[in-house]
């Protein structure tokens, strides 16, 4: 963020901050954060946007950011050559996926915290708890996790350290996280996290909600819940097209 961009920074954290009643009370409180926007609205030109995240600390320490949600269940497919061709063989489901999930910090994680603090707070896709199913195939060596991060790291959905938490000055602080356009819909969970000797000592949640609107969101709805009609209506739009096509093929 330019220089310019601080004092607007500054300035919405101090209405966050008198919004939330803290008045004198925020002095004694270890982490004050918030989110830019509460909800981010996907529309039919929607292109991606970035988050962002900002606050200050009354001590200093780390910073660490996370947004992550919804919860979805997912099946991991494995292939094997089988006489010249390549066929699933193996399968397992995880279940409470986060869709999306995003860390930034103000330092490297190593440098955050030991390793089993980074695990107690799945800190990084490494430490990120992906659960197979009950009675799911069993993932002993990690390779059907591995395959999972890496779709979703393909698909901009899992992302760590591409936007470093920066300061201004010991106590304010701010960090953008890009939501990709294929960004799923639905409840999300920003959370702040303030470290002091690679303890967390304060952590403040923010509610996010990713949601279509205008006729996207019309459409999915009755896709989602009018099967049958939208069926019908994308049969008559495809036979309309062909008829059209025809119409213009012949006068050409």
């Amino acid at each position: 963020m330019s220089g310019r961009g601080w004092p607007a920074l500054l300035a919405m954290l101090v209405l966050t901050v008198a919004e939330g009643g803290l008045g004198r009370s925020a002095a004694a409180q270890s982490l004050v954060a918030d989110i830019s926007d509460h909800l981010v609205a996907v529309t039919t030109d929607f292109a991606g946007t970035e988050l962002l995240l900002f606050g200050a600390v009354e001590r200093p320490g780390r910073v660490v950011v996370v947004v992550r949600g919804p919860l979805q269940t997912l099946v991991v497919r494995r292939k094997e050559r089988v006489l010249g061709v390549w066929i699933n063989r193996l399968a397992t489901t995880f279940v409470d996926v986060p869709a999306f999930y995003a860390i930034a910090s103000s330092a490297p994680l190593a440098e955050v915290a030991s390793a089993s603090e980074l695990a107690r707070q799945e800190f990084g896709l490494r430490y990120l708890r992906l659960n197979p199913a009950s009675g799911a195939q069993s993932d002993p060596d990690g390779g059907f996790r591995a395959a999972l991060v890496r779709v979703k790291q393909r698909e901009g959905l899992y992302s760590e350290g591409l936007e470093q938490v920066s300061f201004l000055g010991e106590r304010l602080f701010r960090a953008r996280i890009p939501l990709p356009a294929n960004v799923p819909t639905g409840s999300y969970v920003a959370t702040v996290f303030l470290l002091v000797d690679g303890e967390v000592v304060a952590a403040q949640t923010s509610p996010l909600v990713v949601s279509k609107l205008g006729t996207g969101a019309r459409i999915a709805r009755v896709a989602e819940h009018d099967a049958a009609i939208y069926g019908l209506f994308a049969i008559l739009l495809a036979l309309s097209a062909g008829w059209l096509g025809s119409i213009a093929f012949r006068q050409g």
